[in-house]
């Protein structure tokens, strides 16, 4: 009996993790990947609504620099890079509506 169990609970944890994951933040690119201050970039991915996404920052793993998102979609936050950012190589990293969870994104933006 016990055998039979198991893919019913495989099954159902498989269907629990694709909820969750249904309503993740994801940045899959970002156009164009180099800019100024003062530049609007693109931010393209899924679930970037504001119902998913409070703020959005350039990080080097030490330094946070909040961006300024000028319009914001599910598919794409446009946004500019603030006086305040200093030239270097950044990932983007997404702050939730919550401010519970902090989301580094795989995608590079570079500042001159």
């Amino acid at each position: 009996m016990r055998t039979k169990c198991v893919p019913i609970l495989v099954a159902l944890a498989c269907v629990v993790a694709a909820l969750a994951y249904e309503g993740f933040p994801r940045i899959q690119s970002v156009d164009p990947e180099t800019g100024k201050i003062g530049d609007t970039a693109s931010a393209k991915g899924e679930n970037l609504s504001k119902a998913y996404v409070g703020e959005l920052y350039l990080t080097d793993g030490t330094n946070d620099t909040k961006l300024d998102m000028v319009s914001q979609a599910d598919a794409e936050i446009k946004f500019k890079v603030p006086q305040k950012a200093k030239p270097g190589r950044y990932h983007l990293m997404i702050l939730t509506p919550n401010k519970a969870s902090y989301i580094e994104q795989p995608v590079v933006y570079t500042v001159e």
